[in-house]
């Protein structure tokens, strides 16, 4: 399995930052990502643990439960059936305060399932197309929060 985490300052206070990332209808932003609902609400907050986020990428299909949820500091997720199938061991959102902003990591740990090369076939194919769906996700948040327009 690969770990790959994805790093952010976005302009604007840890708390709208937060609430912005944890709300997964916001990440149709991204072009790359076609869409995202809440399929199955939170025990004590509509993105609590317990919540079921679905979310369809140009690549993708990808069915999430929220396991950990300590607002405004983070999140942890894990994937419950994807397609194409991965096997998936834990994505984590933190944030905290920062000069100028908040800084987001984003990080998950995973693999491609594949009868042979897996290891591989994630390193070279998954994890750089992951990445830069995880940034173009959070630079539309820093655009959504700061007013900004996008420079991609």
């Amino acid at each position: 399995m690969e770990t790959l985490t994805v790093r952010r300052v976005v302009e604007a206070p840890v708390a709208d930052v937060f609430d912005w990332c944890a709300t997964t209808t916001h990440y149709t932003r991204s072009p790359y990502v076609l869409a995202a609902r809440l399929a199955r609400r939170g025990a004590d907050a509509p993105y609590g643990v317990g919540a079921v986020r679905v979310h369809t990428w140009l690549i993708g299909r990808f069915r999430e439960r929220i396991t950990a949820y300590d607002p405004p500091y983070g999140f942890d997720y894990t994937v419950e059936r994807s397609f194409p199938p991965a096997r998936h061991r834990l994505g984590r959102m933190t944030f905290s305060e920062t000069p100028g902003g908040t800084l987001v990591e984003w990080t998950t740990t995973f693999e491609v399932r594949a009868p042979f090369a897996a290891a591989t076939l994630t390193r070279v194919f998954a994890e750089p197309v992951v990445a830069h769906v995880f940034g173009d996700i959070l630079r539309a948040a820093d655009a959504a929060l700061t007013g900004g327009a996008d420079h991609r």
